[in-house]
């Protein structure tokens, strides 16, 4: 069967009865994870197959948010806590070399968590800006304020995921780093000039356009488009995320189902498809809501399907990794790190 153009989410640690007929009569192109449905190592393994054998496609991506810091689906006591965005963005400010090597090496790590498990896309690099005054939501998850920066460490993050068998997903296209509230709560309006947005936001991305995957950023850009955020902006995709940044990867929307977005499920999901979004992504594992962007969202072909056909081409298999000493290299780099940072603090 033809996967229709959307990534789902789950209610719990199991697929239930009622989602596992949907998942096998709907298609969706992949699944993502968040804490609500992990408990164990064991229970993951399983939850992730089992929405591979509904699906009936052993190559469905499933997908995770394991960045770091305040954004880390798997975290203790099974899986280890790793680093905000920033603490690489401090290591690099100190010796560009180590920063990069650090931010590779964590991912790497973090793909081995991820691989262990059968989930095989971490939407992870961020290539956002942050500038001062903006909302917090990007905050320490990026790696810096310079586009150059950001783009350098980002660049070695989706490394260190390739090299664990983990595709990466570079994110918020084109960049959520003015916003200036939470776009899970209300929609931000960027003022800025389009030279402005060209030369740093869009810039950092623009580095990035190779990566296989994206997603976009639920924000208005006003000099752009003044009314429709990105997401479902048929200006926004084409002539920036498309043109300008050069992005040919899959390019999926942040949750469909967040509050910057206006309208109906459907209304959204249609919009975004019709701006030239390739996969709507939906989080919240409400099967009311779930059934909705099944029904909104179109079989995944054309251009769509050529995209995602390539993503899963490029992903190679792990390189190897004795995982306890890269463990403890990647501690002790942090270390350093941290003493340094103290070591200015005083």
């Amino acid at each position: 069967m033809t996967a229709l153009a959307f990534i789902t989410g789950l209610a719990a640690t199991a697929l239930s009865a009622d989602e596992r007929a949907f998942c096998h009569d709907a298609s969706p192109w992949g699944l993502i994870i968040f804490k609500r449905n992990v408990e164990t190592p064991e229970q993951t393994r399983r939850l992730v197959a089992s929405f591979r054998d509904a699906v009936g496609r052993a190559d469905a991506p499933v997908l995770v948010d394991q960045e770091g810091g305040r954004v880390q689906r798997l975290g203790p006591p099974h899986w280890p806590a790793y680093p905000a965005g920033a603490e690489y963005g401090r290591l690099y400010d100190r010796d560009p070399e180590h920063g990069l090597a650090a931010a590779r090496l964590g991912a790497r790590l973090i793909a081995a968590d991820l691989a262990a498990l059968g989930i095989d896309v971490n939407c992870l690099p961020l290539a956002d800006v942050p500038v001062p005054g903006a909302d917090r939501v990007i905050g320490d998850r990026a790696y810096g304020t310079s586009p150059a920066k950001v783009a350098a460490i980002a660049g070695a993050v989706a490394a260190g995921l390739a090299e664990g068998g983990v595709l990466p997903v570079l994110k918020h296209i084109p960049g959520h780093g003015r916003a200036n509230t939470d776009s899970h709560h209300a929609l931000p309006v960027v003022e800025a000039d389009r030279k402005t947005l060209e030369t740093t936001d869009f810039a950092a991305f623009q580095a990035l356009a190779r990566l296989p995957l994206g997603m976009t950023a639920h924000v208005v850009f006003k000099a752009i488009d003044p009314v429709t955020p990105a997401t479902t902006s048929v200006t926004i995709v084409r002539e920036v995320i498309r043109d300008r940044i050069g992005f040919d990867g899959v390019l999926m929307t942040d949750d469909i189902s967040m509050a910057a977005l206006k309208g109906a499920i459907d209304e959204r999901c249609r919009a975004a498809i019709a701006a030239g979004c390739d996969v709507v992504l939906h989080c919240n594992g409400r099967l009311d809501e779930m059934r909705v962007v099944a029904a909104a969202v179109p079989p995944l072909a054309g251009e769509a399907a050529r995209r995602a056909a390539a993503a899963q081409a490029a992903r190679r298999p792990a390189m190897p990794i004795e995982v306890a000493a890269a463990r403890s290299r990647f501690a002790a780099m942090m270390a350093d790190a941290g003493a340094a940072n103290a070591g200015i603090a005083s």
